[in-house]
């Protein structure tokens, strides 16, 4: 038995873009892959999945989960096939991802400044002022170059009808884009010789272009920047992440002890004294990065930091306060910011998204529940989702009792049933849904997106939720050039 046989298995779901098959054929750009693949036995397969998996134990390849009572150290799951994208719809999404970032990074120097958008009465104040992640801390600050999202990683999915939707922008401290790093090299061990044969675009220089970037920000007019990655420590579920990308870059990881603040400047302990910081790439949430202005319960952040920001003395990556831009509430109106601020057209679709302050809204969703997702505006992760599909009436009736106490902490929207990709799970190749997060840097030269993101998989049969806190996996994504 060949991995042809093994295709021949193969069946789609109704109503559901398959990536690989259309109307039972295999699209062109999945046929040079699975040409070249088409003597190994499921056998061999076997053993590349196995040693995917060894290696990535061995390399602590790991995301942690605090909710399942078992150790919470996890190997992140990988899939040895990977999924494909053409260099048309490659170069629709980057159209589409910079077009929505310009848009975004307009809107939060607007709100923390002159507010045209609110005085236009393009979106509601009470909005604004309601989002807890709106920062009074930012108003009339100076951030560097007008850059607010310097890192982004945007949510992407595809309908029924191949059309690619924004699901969420994250715009805070967006994690994922080590595990697009690992999923390549991982290719390259268990499949040598593909990527090059199958003219994949390189994803290799994301570590570049980030240092590139954050050098060029700092204020000193210094030859050599520092630079430092600040991490809230071991027990974050990104740790991983932070080590692999201080690694790449060659910058210093540190926490907030590792950090003080004199005179307004940002200062590093180091074995030979204190040395100026430049910049902090930083992964740990606003409410935590200085404990005089935010949470003073927090000891991950560094007091007195933020007064050495307002001063212009250290930047910080990404700006403090982003989060009232990707706020799910905020995110319906982001094709009015575009229309608004770029005077375009978006290119990229949204999804249809009911406010649930909005009664008509309310009464539409739960009259429609099993064809709908109810999220909190602020949670990420998969957590804190109704899916109605497959919620019982006990749960539909407990959350809809939390959904009224809060309404304007909630949204809902009709479930999208993400595009599949053939994955090799127990010996067989089968679909799983799919989303796509790309990552895009927001420098002084501009925007730059590697030709790449982090596929993530619903590993569970019928599955919709992505997320790695909730089961699910991730694979390669090859762009083609």
């Amino acid at each position: 038995m060949s991995f042809t046989s093994l295709l021949a298995e193969y069946t789609t779901r109704p109503n559901v873009w398959d990536e690989m098959c259309a109307q039972g054929e295999i699209r062109d750009h999945y046929r040079v892959f699975f040409e070249s693949l088409s003597q190994v036995s499921p056998a061999e397969l076997v053993r590349k999945d196995e040693l995917a998996k060894k290696l990535f134990m061995s390399q602590g390849v790991t995301f942690t989960v605090y909710s399942d009572g078992e150790g919470i150290e996890k190997i992140f799951p990988f899939d040895i096939i990977p999924r494909i994208i053409t260099a048309a719809e490659w170069r629709h999404i980057e159209a589409g991802i910079k077009q929505r970032i310009k848009a975004l990074n307009i809107f939060l120097k607007d709100i923390y400044h002159d507010q045209f958008i609110i005085k236009d009465g393009v979106i509601p104040a009470a909005l604004i002022h309601s989002c807890s992640n709106f920062l009074r801390e930012m108003v009339n600050v100076q951030v560097p170059f007008d850059i607010y999202t310097h890192i982004s990683g945007i949510d992407l999915i595809r309908d029924s009808d191949g059309s690619f939707y924004v699901l969420e922008d994250n715009l805070r401290t967006p994690s994922g884009v080590s595990y697009m790093l690992e999923n390549r090299s991982m290719t390259y061990r268990v499949f040598p010789g593909l990527v090059p044969s199958n003219h994949v675009q390189s994803v290799k220089d994301y570590p570049d272009l980030l240092l590139k970037n954050l050098l060029a920000i700092s204020n000193r007019q210094n030859s050599q920047p520092t630079v430092v990655l600040l991490t809230p420590g071991i027990y974050n579920s990104a740790y991983y992440e932070h080590t692999t990308l201080a690694r790449l870059m060659g910058v210093e990881l540190v926490e907030g002890r590792d950090l003080v603040v004199d005179n307004a400047k940002v200062y590093m302990k180091t074995t030979a004294g204190l040395k100026q910081v430049d910049v902090i790439y930083r992964r740990v949430d606003d409410e935590f990065i200085d404990p005089l202005i935010f949470n003073p319960m927090s000891i991950l952040g560094v007091s007195g930091l933020y007064y050495a920001y307002r001063q212009g003395n250290v930047a910080i990556v990404n700006a403090p306060g982003n989060g009232v831009a990707d706020d799910k509430a905020v995110y319906p109106f982001v094709p009015d910011m575009i229309k608004y601020y770029l005077n375009e057209e978006p290119i990229l679709k949204t999804v249809p998204t009911y406010a649930m302050e909005n009664p008509e809204h309310l009464k539409h969703v739960f009259e429609n529940i099993h064809k709908m997702v109810i999220k909190k505006t602020n949670e990420s992760g998969g957590y804190g989702m109704l899916m109605g599909s497959s919620a019982t009436d006990q749960q539909i009736a407990a959350y809809r009792e939390e959904v009224e106490k809060h309404p304007r902490h909630f949204i809902a929207q009709p479930i999208i049933s993400l595009s599949s990709v053939p994955c090799f799970i127990n010996n067989s190749i089968q679909p799983r849904h799919v989303d796509l997060r790309p990552f895009a840097l927001y420098g002084p030269q501009g925007i730059e997106i590697v030709p790449g993101g982090l596929t993530r998989v619903a590993l569970r049969e019928g599955s919709l939720v992505v997320n790695s806190s909730q089961g699910g996996g991730s694979k390669d994504t090859w762009i083609l050039s």
